[in-house]
């Protein structure tokens, strides 16, 4: 195994305390004779122990070993594999080498294991190579991952020849795309911070963990201060789940299908009543185009100062990002929208072509105003109307504003009985449950989406025991 990984030369930048660079060192201190069995052991347990994290993680079943290698080529983000993910196969003196590198990555699928399993008197490669996950276990790992590196996985498999290796590759990554940025659909910004385990957040310092420990994402970028995480739970929300808001649907499309057409589209402010359904939206919109292409990367006001960063990561990337701020305000006091507004518009460096900012908001100017703001009379400065103007050029630089509102009474028992609708274990009449709705939504928050569906959960969790 060392010989075939130490002439890898498209794919070397696999990250140096990758799985399977550890196992071919293992392998050639075998090799060599002159080894302690314990200690040999004891470091194969160790990176099956790793392979098996990247297992959870990923979602990988059958043969690990095949999935893992399936990983590396689709997350090994080389010149030759971005290239590959904007034009399919390419022409070029690089696809000799690229070719060499797929020979080597089927013998390495390939690998025999047994010879050493024998010596060693262990079978932890054999059981890995049929391996069934207990239970079900879809909530927890990365299922847009997963997906896409077992169809890898079993079209490398059967595919015979260099020719047919180099297509299923090469097509792979045009349609599915190279590395975190094309296999993921969505992204939250690292945070720097793990707590230790045992304190409130230690189920956040595990996922943590499991992605140092897990191999992936170590190597490529990661290791070159990527700032970016993927998301590995996004939810199934459609716009259909969200009933009512044409219009505003309606502009919401239109503006995103023009950005991932190319044509010229705005940024966009969904302002409004809360529980109405702005996050709500922009999540479907994801869901509805991540096929075309579409990414999003969730950023919190704190973390504003990373923006420069992540747009340097992504501009030249083969996909349209959106930037994606949820409950966006500010207060008086606070001064990170002026990081945002030189990001939008006013900076140095053009916002590429690729990439959107969406934001939702309760507030329609995102600023906390007060009537002092709108005159120049204020004792504390001499020209407070221009404290106001800069406020107010924070919105402005959203060429899409849309509103979302608080849906009548009327509308909001359409909403319940639709929602209704979705849950046959609800066998109250429509007036008997436009009756209660209207009891709960007098204690729980007024008349909105959001209350609507709490309202049906708790009538489908109550009939459907």
């Amino acid at each position: 195994m060392y010989k075939l990984v130490s002439k890898l030369l498209v794919y070397k930048d696999l990250g140096s305390d990758c799985i399977l660079y550890k196992m071919a060192d293992i392998i050639k201190k075998a090799d060599k004779g002159d080894y302690d069995a314990d200690d040999i052991i004891d470091q194969i347990y160790t990176q099956i122990n790793r392979l098996l994290d990247v297992a959870t993680q990923y979602g990988f079943t059958k043969n690990l070993w095949k999935c893992y290698l399936a990983y590396k080529l689709a997350m090994c983000e080389s010149p030759f594999a971005l290239v590959c993910e904007k034009n399919g196969p390419i022409e070029g003196s690089v696809n000799e080498f690229a070719k060499n590198d797929l020979i080597i990555f089927k013998a390495l699928f390939n690998y025999d294991f047994s010879s050493l399993e024998s010596t060693l008197g262990i079978n932890c490669f054999t059981v890995i190579s049929d391996y069934r996950a207990v239970g079900k276990s879809d909530h927890i790992y990365n299922k847009s991952v997963s997906e896409k590196v077992r169809l890898l996985a079993d079209q490398f498999d059967k595919a015979s020849g260099i020719d047919d290796l180099y297509e299923v590759v090469t097509t792979f990554y045009r349609d599915y795309g190279v590395g975190k940025l094309g296999l993921n659909k969505a992204f939250r910004i690292k945070d720097q911070y793990v707590p230790e385990v045992g304190s409130t957040s230690s189920a956040y310092a595990y996922n943590e963990s499991i992605n140092r420990s897990g191999d992936e994402p170590q190597s490529g970028r990661d290791s070159q201060g990527s700032v970016l995480v993927p998301v590995t739970s996004v939810g199934t929300m459609s716009l259909d789940d969200l009933i009512g808001y044409d219009i505003q649907k309606q502009k919401l499309i239109e503006n995103t299908e023009s950005f991932i057409q190319g044509k010229p589209c705005n940024n966009v402010l969904l302002y409004g009543d809360a529980g109405t359904g702005k996050s709500t939206s922009v999540k479907a919109i994801l869901n509805k185009y991540y096929a075309d292409g579409l990414r999003m990367i969730e950023v919190y006001k704190h973390q504003f100062k990373y923006l420069n960063s992540i747009i340097n990561e992504i501009k030249n990337r083969n996909y349209k990002f959106i930037i994606f701020m949820d409950d966006l305000s500010f207060e008086e006091f606070e001064i990170e929208y002026k990081y945002l507004k030189a990001v939008i518009e006013g900076g140095l460096e053009v916002k590429p072509d690729n990439v959107l900012i969406y934001a939702t908001s309760n507030r329609r100017h995102l600023i906390r105003e007060t009537w002092s703001d709108r005159s120049d009379m204020s004792q504390d400065e001499v020209h407070r109307s221009d404290t106001m103007q800069e406020k107010l050029s924070l919105v402005a630089r959203f060429g899409v504003t849309i509103g979302y509102f608080k849906p009548g009474v009327q509308e909001f028992y359409d909403i319940v009985e639709r929602l209704a609708e979705r849950h046959p274990e609800i066998t109250m009449p429509k007036e008997e449950i436009d009756a209660e709705a209207n009891k709960w939504e007098i204690s729980h928050g007024g008349l909105s989406g959001r209350t609507a569906q709490q309202f049906v959960n708790y009538l489908a969790g109550k009939y459907g025991r």
